[in-house]
C-alpha cells in the first residue's frame, strides 16, 4: 500500500505550482481540467509525476489551519527526498525560506509552508532500517 495523492483546495494554482516545482523540479503537470464541485465552478490540475501526484483545486476559500493551534485538520505533509541540502537550495533561490530545520543521525528536514499556508515537511533519512528512521 502506498499514498498515491493528496488532495489540495488553493486560492491560485500557478503560485501552488511555483512552490511545488521549486520544491520536486522532475514533477509537472500530469493532466488538468474543469468541474462544478458543490456548486462551484473549479478548475484542477494532477501535479506530480507518474507514481505520486497533488491534486490542486483553485477557488479556495481563506488559509488552512494556524500550525501552532490545536484545531482539528492535517497538521502537515511529510514528503521524502534524498536530499535537503539540494532542496534548501533550490527553495531559497525561488525565494522560499524554512520556517523550522532539524538535523540528527536518522534524518535531517525542512518544514515550509506553501502559498495558503499547507506545512509541507520534507525529510531525508540516513538509514534504510525502520527502528533507526522512526526514533
Amino acid at each position: 500500500m502506498r499514498i498515491e495523492h493528496v488532495n489540495l483546495i488553493v486560492t491560485d494554482i500557478d503560485a501552488s505550482i511555483r512552490f511545488y516545482q521549486a520544491a520536486m523540479p522532475h514533477w509537472s503537470v500530469r493532466a488538468s481540467g474543469e468541474m462544478d464541485w458543490y456548486g462551484r465552478h473549479r478548475h484542477w490540475v494532477h501535479f506530480g509525476d507518474d507514481y505520486h501526484y497533488l491534486t490542486l483545486n483553485d477557488h479556495g476559500d481563506g488559509r488552512d489551519r494556524l500550525q501552532l493551534m490545536h484545531q482539528v485538520g492535517v497538521a502537515h505533509v511529510g514528503i521524502e527526498i534524498s536530499s535537503v541540502d539540494q532542496l534548501l537550495e533550490r527553495m531559497e533561490q525561488a525565494g522560499y525560506t524554512p520556517h523550522q530545520q532539524g538535523k540528527g543521525d536518522e534524518r535531517q528536514n525542512a518544514y515550509f509552508l506553501d502559498p495558503d499556508g499547507t506545512e509541507i515537511e520534507f525529510v531525508q533519512y540516513f538509514s534504510d532500517q525502520p527502528d533507526v528512521r522512526n526514533r
